[in-house]
């Protein structure tokens, strides 16, 4: 049994995930997925300076938990933390969020996988004492059905990111703002 208490204490604050990002970009150090973190600031600062959250879309009534787990070169990450922090800071405190790395926490992930793979962003929603309630991700229902198809078409599979971040664009954040409010109601 996955011991949720102890991820979430171990779980960093968005802002905190955000200085880690700017000092993975200020290292200079190369890694497989270096080249992605550039544009995913970019679209995180976009997005925290752009996104208006209509709080009449989102209420909570409880005291709830999220846990978040994700990395820093995660395209769909950087579309939808923002978002997900917006909501958990207009919560009144209802909402407290922490994230926690993919890559360091086999166990959690292994736990949430999508279709047999560990995809992220992944959002774990606890209750106060850590029992888990639901997931959502790792990303909007029709931005999941169009990487499914873009990936089963070899003529798309490799590019299948550009698409999806058009998707992103066009969308507005519409479609999270339809499913996460269900989510802290469910």
């Amino acid at each position: 049994m996955i011991d949720y208490k102890s991820y979430f204490e171990k779980g960093i604050s968005y802002e905190k995930y955000v200085e880690n990002m700017e000092s993975e970009l200020q290292s200079k150090i190369e890694t497989i997925y270096s080249k992605y973190i550039p544009m995913n600031a970019q679209r995180m600062k976009r997005l925290e300076k752009t996104f208006i959250l209509n709080k009449e879309l989102v209420s909570v009534h409880t005291n709830i938990k999220w846990l978040v787990i994700s990395e820093n070169w995660c395209g769909d990450a950087s579309q939808i933390l923002p978002v997900i922090n917006r909501i958990a800071k207009s919560s009144d405190n209802k909402i407290e969020l922490k994230i926690v790395y993919r890559d360091e926490n086999a166990e959690l992930i292994a736990q949430h996988l999508t279709n047999g793979s560990k995809s992220i962003p992944k959002l774990i929603q606890l209750s106060e004492d850590y029992k888990l309630i639901s997931d959502w991700g790792p990303r909007p229902k029709t931005a999941q059905e169009l990487v499914v198809k873009l990936k089963l078409n070899p003529d798309t599979a490799l590019t299948y990111s550009e698409e999806l971040h058009k998707w992103y664009a066009k969308d507005t954040q519409t479609e999270m703002l339809e499913e996460l409010p269900k989510l802290v109601n469910h």
